[in-house]
C-alpha cells in the first residue's frame, strides 16, 4: 500500500474548518481515482488533558505509488489540492510513503 497522511494544525475557527472539511473537502478526496481507503481522525486531548498536536488527521491509501501519483495528477486530485486554501489556513503537513500492516 501507498499512503498519504495529512496532519492539519488547529484552525482559528474549528467549527468552520470541520464544516468545510466534512461537506466539501472529504467528498472531493473520496473521488480520487485509485483511492482504496480514506480515514479521518479528530484526536482527543491526552490523558493529562493536553491539547493534541493536530486538529485532524486524514489517511488516504492507494495500491501503490503509481496509483497515488495518477490519482493526484488527475482533475479530482487537482481539485482537492486547490481546495486546501479554502480551509487549511493554519497549515497542514503531508507525509507520503509505503505502508504495511505489522
Amino acid at each position: 500500500m501507498f499512503q498519504l497522511t495529512a496532519l492539519y494544525n488547529h484552525p482559528e475557527d474549528p467549527a468552520a474548518f470541520d464544516k468545510h472539511y466534512d461537506e466539501v473537502h472529504a467528498p472531493l478526496a473520496k473521488k480520487l481515482p485509485g483511492l482504496q481507503r480514506f480515514t479521518v481522525s479528530r484526536p482527543a486531548p491526552g490523558p493529562d488533558g493536553a491539547k493534541p498536536a493536530y486538529h485532524l488527521v486524514a489517511v488516504l491509501e492507494f495500491a501503490d505509488a503509481a496509483a497515488f501519483q495518477a490519482g493526484m495528477a488527475g482533475a479530482e486530485g487537482q481539485a482537492a489540492v486547490a481546495d486546501m486554501e479554502n480551509f487549511a489556513g493554519a497549515g497542514v503537513t503531508m507525509l507520503t510513503g509505503q505502508s504495511e500492516q505489522v
